[in-house]
């Protein structure tokens, strides 16, 4: 799975630290997650998206 997590962190300026205590998860989460490489549960993906103001399938991408 493919992720805009980091343009969207640039876009408005949070950081790793920011994001994950943001939606309650480790910075590593947001980590790997920027690289592909752990598939979020719903959950977490659902809040993500929300701090984006973003739908989930505009944050993520599934192929």
């Amino acid at each position: 799975m493919k992720t805009r997590i980091k343009e969207l962190r640039a876009r408005d300026n949070l950081t790793q630290v920011d994001l994950a205590q943001k939606v309650g998860v480790r910075r590593e989460t947001i980590v790997f997650l920027e690289k592909g490489k752990y598939n979020p549960s719903l959950k977490l993906a659902y809040d993500i998206s929300k701090i984006f103001k973003m739908e989930i399938e505009a944050v993520f991408i599934f192929e």
